[in-house]
């Protein structure tokens, strides 16, 4: 059994989860480097491998990638989600996909990451700390978030967590998505404005929603252009929540204050992406949910799945027609 453990940036797969156990006719092989661009490249990296264990979304298997995977039995995901498999096309080639859950301590770990990028943009603490490593002193003036608006959009589990925050600061905290009812919002404590009011009043706007195809670009051209110029945009949901053209021409012309980012269309991003040159950003390689209990929980889960896929009997499977 030739299993492929990938996008493990930080190597710690081997460490976080006994592979040995498997017995003698499981040889691992761990990718810490992200694969090649195009699914050819990609293809021809994963042809010997019965088992691909993949990190969340780090890296796509879309129909064309899954096809040119003949030897492929087994897709395991960390997390109970993944968009980027297509799992239709797995269970017509008979591959079983199954979810790894991480740990439930660090389930609002991403609404902690969207604090921190939202007080970083008002106390310009990236700008401090640059100056003081040169020799200066207050070089510009933070913002209190007393008073402020937040708005959040969507609001689940990491948006009303993010609202709370928001609430303890004494920040007026409204919020918005396209199924959100007036008593959803009262429930949690924040009030729904429409889309346009509450972009268009929002001293900092953050992101929550599920990527899907309503969801694609929901913050456009048109929509920034109804923001403050004031104001701020925090994403540490998905990149194609925003259309990315249209936040860097927003943020290089001064129509938005700054945006802090943690999620991007192409991950790793690459190092001359235009948006590391932006001096108005805040900038975070998608540590959202990045955590050792995190980690942990996905490579041990990950291990369930594949020990219990070889005993013939899968657990947590996502494709159940497979």
């Amino acid at each position: 059994m030739q299993i492929a453990i990938l996008d493990d940036y930080h190597g710690v797969a081997e460490r976080y989860a006994d592979w040995t156990s498997l017995g003698p006719q499981a040889r691992v092989q761990v990718f810490r480097d992200a694969l090649p661009e195009g699914n050819a490249a990609r293809a021809q990296a994963l042809q010997p491998f019965d088992v691909i264990i993949a990190m969340r979304e780090r890296t796509a298997f879309p129909a064309e990638l899954i096809a040119a995977l003949p030897q492929l039995r087994l897709l395991v995901t960390t997390g109970m989600r993944n968009n980027a498999i297509d799992l239709p096309a797995c269970t017509a080639q008979g591959i079983t996909v199954c979810g790894a859950p991480g740990s439930p301590e660090a389930a609002n770990a991403t609404a902690e990451l969207a604090w921190a990028l939202i007080l970083a943009l008002f106390k310009r603490l990236p700008e401090e700390h640059d100056a003081m490593r040169r020799g200066l002193w207050q070089t510009g003036m933070p913002q209190p978030l007393a008073g402020k608006r937040l708005g959040v959009v969507g609001l689940g589990k990491l948006g009303q967590a993010v609202a709370r925050v928001g609430r303890a600061f004494d920040m007026d905290v409204a919020a918005w998505s396209p199924n959100l009812t007036d008593e959803r919002a009262a429930e949690a404590g924040v009030q729904r404005l429409d889309k346009h009011a509450l972009f268009a009043t929002s001293d900092v706007v953050s992101l929550h929603l599920v990527l899907s195809a309503r969801t694609r670009h929901v913050v456009d051209a048109e929509t920034l252009a109804a923001m403050k110029p004031t104001a701020f945009l925090v994403n540490t949901s998905r990149s194609g929540l925003v259309e990315h053209e249209a936040l860097l021409d927003a943020l290089r012309k001064g129509r938005l204050a700054g945006a802090g980012l943690d999620v991007f269309e192409t991950e790793p991003l690459p190092p001359t992406d235009p948006v590391r040159a932006l001096d108005n950003v805040v900038l975070t390689p998608h540590l959202g949910y990045v955590s050792q209990s995190n980690f942990e929980a996905f490579y041990r889960s990950a291990l369930e799945a594949v020990a219990a896929w070889a005993a013939g009997k899968p657990v947590r499977v996502l494709n159940p027609a497979s």
